[in-house]
């Protein structure tokens, strides 16, 4: 009877082993950098920036061979976390995932996508909040929203892959676990779809999002807001160019005159954005890489109010920037030019300066 019950016992802590959840791995990586900028506003004095950033990752498998993973990335103070994602990928069927700052998403891989040796145009500023019009298509779906990959797909030589995002509420963030938002008066929630094929050296993308207004003032002449981009790149061996254009419809009416004198704001004032970007990057050496990005950035006030007064106006940017590595360690720079920031004319010209120092570890 002992023996049985020995046996009973074993036979039970064998199938408990077998249907226990398998922990998956964490690691920690990080970085520090250093940087020194100088004309990021029209007054402003030579600045000596530092940050220090750590993300944690983690990824496991489950037993029908799905896989799993997240991270999380926490900012200088290391009180905040800067972006986070948790996805699901399920071999055929895809990827699904939710995020946080955008650390997964569709709309990053469409917005300025052209390329440089260190940042995109818009990080040395131009129109508030996001630099150029380019960076802020889809930008909506950063948070609170629920993203979808489909796998790669292959066929004579070229590739596939699609993407769809949904914004569950248009202007609000990813919140915490249980939590929710107010309703909005302004959105309701949004989508957008991008779709890239790639063939050989050759790189074709196309995007497009709307966010839906809800309008319960019911103002007159008001629209759904639609983002729109579309690039090519091509390598040839150490060199790569590539060009994008997008497209932004705010959905709001014109209500008052929006000269050249004035500062506009994507989302706020009414009309259209469209820019062209265009650039070329050299390889040098397995360390060293160089690029040149020239930007055109027009707002069109499209004006349907009889007796209003406006003109087209194009923020300009051009950068040069240069990046090398020793390792772990690299030193980038770059210097742009913006002329007209913010769609004014009457702003003076901005000439940015940046180098940064980064280890990684």
């Amino acid at each position: 009877m002992n023996n049985l019950k020995k046996l009973g016992l074993t036979a039970l802590a064998g199938s408990l082993v077998a249907v226990s959840a398998q922990a998956g791995e964490m690691s920690v990586s990080g970085h520090a950098t250093a940087t020194l900028k100088v004309g990021k506003t029209d007054n402003a004095a030579r600045t000596l920036g530092h940050n220090t950033g750590v993300s944690f990752s983690g990824s496991g498998e489950m037993d029908n061979g799905w896989a799993f993973s997240t991270f999380a990335a926490m900012k200088d103070a290391m009180g905040t976390v800067s972006s986070s994602a948790m996805t699901l990928t399920m071999g055929s069927l895809g990827t699904v995932g939710v995020s946080k700052g955008g650390g997964f998403n569709v709309n990053g891989g469409f917005d300025e996508e052209v390329p440089t040796a260190y940042e995109q145009i818009s990080d040395a500023g131009g129109e508030a909040g996001y630099g150029t019009s380019a960076n802020y298509v889809g930008a909506f779906a950063d948070d609170n929203a629920l993203i979808y990959k489909f796998p790669t797909l292959e066929f004579s030589g070229a590739t596939l892959d699609i993407g769809y995002e949904h914004a569950m509420t248009g202007d609000s963030g990813t919140q915490a676990d249980g939590g929710s938002v107010t309703q909005s008066d302004t959105f309701e929630g949004g989508y957008g779809i991008g779709v890239k094929v790639g063939y050989d050296a050759l790189t074709l993308g196309v995007y497009g999002a709307e966010r839906e207004r809800r309008n319960s003032a019911g103002t007159t002449g008001v629209k759904d807001e639609f983002h729109g981009s579309w690039f090519a790149s091509y390598s040839m061996g150490p060199v790569s160019v590539g060009y994008s254009q997008s497209y932004v419809d705010a959905g709001v009416q014109v209500a008052s005159d929006y000269t050249t004198d004035a500062a506009k704001v994507l989302g706020t004032n009414g009309g259209i954005w469209e820019m062209d970007q265009i650039s070329i990057a050299f390889n040098v050496n397995d360390d060293l890489s160089i690029s040149y990005t020239e930007g055109e950035d027009t707002y069109d006030a499209q004006a349907t109010i009889a007796g209003t007064t406006t003109a087209d106006v194009t923020q300009d940017m051009d950068s040069i920037q240069i990046a090398y590595s020793m390792g772990a360690m690299s030193i980038k720079a770059y210097s742009t030019e913006i002329t007209n920031p913010g769609y004014d004319e009457d702003a003076a010209t901005r000439n940015v300066h940046e180098i940064a120092i980064g280890l990684a570890f």
